[in-house]
């Protein structure tokens, strides 16, 4: 979860001063008692009236909450704003806890024209603790993302740029319309549907 958060905080930084007070502004709604942390019940609240359903798991809440107090700040709240924006809640398939960092992706589910996958945590994997189907072909996310790249760069360029260009415009129009409980395309995702559209 280090790297995640890490990740948001150079994420929320490069964030417009608009979106800046768009988070904060969500933060606020979140904090019914207004007292500067979110509590479980407020979070779960707030993300179910928003249906973000996904997202009220308590695994999730436990890992944003970094200091262990019971309840989200403003800092720790920004990585559910990163992994909300991302595409990263990611929960394994098995044992339900949120996928952080490295986990395993069916790559028959991940090519598929259907937008459902299938992850699955390291452990579950090397423990065999998961039910798929019989032929499946996993692969953690990391190769599945330089996969992805290979696919694309086969594609010829011109093909390429245009369905590059429309992903584009649909994830910029998602990042200016989002707020903090909102849901966009991930980067698998965004390639899943590139090599798709290319085949």
């Amino acid at each position: 979860m280090e790297q995640t958060r890490r990740a948001a905080v150079a994420y929320y930084e490069h964030l417009p001063a608009k979106t800046k007070k768009l988070a904060r502004k969500t933060f606020n709604a979140m904090d019914k008692n207004g007292d500067g942390q979110i509590s479980l019940r407020e979070y779960v609240d707030y993300l179910k009236k928003n249906k973000a359903t996904d997202f009220t798991h308590q695994s999730l809440f436990t890992a944003l909450d970094k200091d262990g107090n019971g309840s989200l700040d403003f800092e720790e709240a920004i990585v559910l704003y990163y992994i909300m924006q991302s595409g990263r809640a990611i929960s394994c398939q098995s044992c339900k806890t949120l996928l952080a960092g490295a986990y395993f992706s069916c790559s028959q589910c991940f090519f598929n024209v259907s937008d459902s996958t299938y992850e699955i945590c390291c452990a579950c994997y090397g423990g065999k603790n998961y039910t798929h189907h019989g032929d499946a072909i996993f692969c953690d996310n990391y190769t599945l993302l330089r996969q992805s790249r290979s696919v694309i760069q086969e594609a010829p360029i011109k093909k390429r740029r245009k369905v590059l260009k429309s992903h584009k415009k649909r994830l910029l129009v998602a990042e200016i319309t989002v707020g903090l409980a909102g849901i966009t395309v991930g980067v698998a995702d965004l390639a899943s549907k590139f090599y798709c559209s290319i085949m």
